[in-house]
């Protein structure tokens, strides 16, 4: 399945009102997990309250420790910072990369705003070494795009 026809099944995930946020958050990782060959782990990340740190959300992908991420460490760290998308094709090359798995080579991560504030990222390693495209970035953006519009619309406090 192309990424373009995976917009609609976002969209359809968003829509599913008897589903609770986070249930609908795990839906979209398992669905983009199931349907990208080289997305072999993904998930979000929200900002902790008014903490400068991250905590994990849903996600799908081998269990890791990192559930708790200051802002600034690693690239999810950097985003929350930064307020950009971070596509790293090469883990090893990063100084400031917060290991998961040995087996990860490339990660990419994209913020989600509400009324122009970074609220949280989506959040995805690869065992395929450079594999994120432009495509991959307009695509998770589309993704984090609907997020956001789903938790804006659910006034949903993000307490995991």
């Amino acid at each position: 399945m192309t990424l373009q026809e995976l917009k609609p099944r976002i969209k359809s995930i968003i829509a599913l009102k008897k589903k609770t946020v986070d249930e609908r958050l795990l839906s979209i990782c398992e669905l983009l997990e199931a349907n990208v060959a080289y997305y072999n782990w993904v998930g979000f990340y929200f900002k902790n309250g008014d903490k400068d740190e991250l905590k994990l959300g849903p996600y799908v992908g081998a269990p890791t420790d990192h559930t708790i991420i200051p802002f600034g460490k690693g690239i999810c760290g950097q985003v929350a910072v930064s307020n950009k998308n971070f596509v790293v094709p090469d883990v090893s090359a990063q100084d400031n990369y917060i290991a998961c798995s040995i087996s990860v080579k490339a990660e990419i991560v994209v913020p989600i705003f509400i009324n122009g504030d970074n609220i949280g990222q989506i959040d995805i390693d690869s065992n395929t070494p450079d594999p994120f495209t432009e495509d991959d970035e307009r695509f998770l953006e589309y993704v984090c795009k609907q997020v956001a519009k789903l938790i804006d619309e659910e006034n949903y406090m993000l307490t995991f």
